[in-house]
């Protein structure tokens, strides 16, 4: 893919929420754009041998099943991009935050076959992609607020691979998959 960028640098401290550091510190490097990349086919390859039971798994009562962890990754990502579009076409508009929960206790995530959450995950992922590929290094570091919070555009580029990674390492390790 020929990008008018292709680097996406890590943002410096003061262009996130201080709780969006903890998905930031998780990605290692320099270039956040080869981890993006790198990590729909390490999903995929988590994802698409799980049979359905396996995939409405729970690992404690109250807690979201794989099939809702996958559906919550895509609609996390959407937001985050939704909010990084915005800011590069330069809206001012301060954008508001959103319930994590109630989108998934509003979803079917459930009702759906692992396989489509699964390549809708490939899906929202390679979209994601191309919107940050393409956006030169001016733009990166344009700046709005997301949440009451200042944000940079790069940050949620971040912010997407270390979510995914956040979510990937609870996968692992308590659902059990691999």
């Amino acid at each position: 893919m020929k990008t008018a960028n292709t680097t996406i640098a890590r943002p410096a401290d003061d262009e996130y929420a201080p709780y969006y550091g903890k998905y930031i510190v998780q990605v290692e490097g320099d270039d956040v754009l080869p981890h993006l990349v790198s990590q729909i086919e390490r999903t995929w390859q988590m994802l698409s041998t799980l049979d359905e039971a396996r995939a409405a798994h729970r690992y404690a009562p109250g807690k979201w099943s794989v099939k809702q962890v996958v559906g919550h990754m895509s609609d996390v990502e959407r937001v985050f991009t939704y909010r990084a579009l915005r800011i590069s076409r330069a809206d001012e508009t301060p954008l508001p935050g959103f319930d994590e929960n109630a989108y998934v206790d509003n979803a079917t995530f459930d009702d759906r076959a692992i396989e489509d959450l699964a390549l809708e995950f490939r899906a929202v992922r390679s979209a994601t992609i191309a919107l940050f590929a393409s956006l030169p290094e001016p733009v990166l570091t344009r700046r709005g607020t997301a949440s009451g919070n200042p944000f940079s555009v790069r940050s949620f580029a971040w912010i997407c691979a270390g979510h995914e990674l956040h979510h990937r390492k609870l996968l692992v390790e308590r659902y059990g998959l691999s």
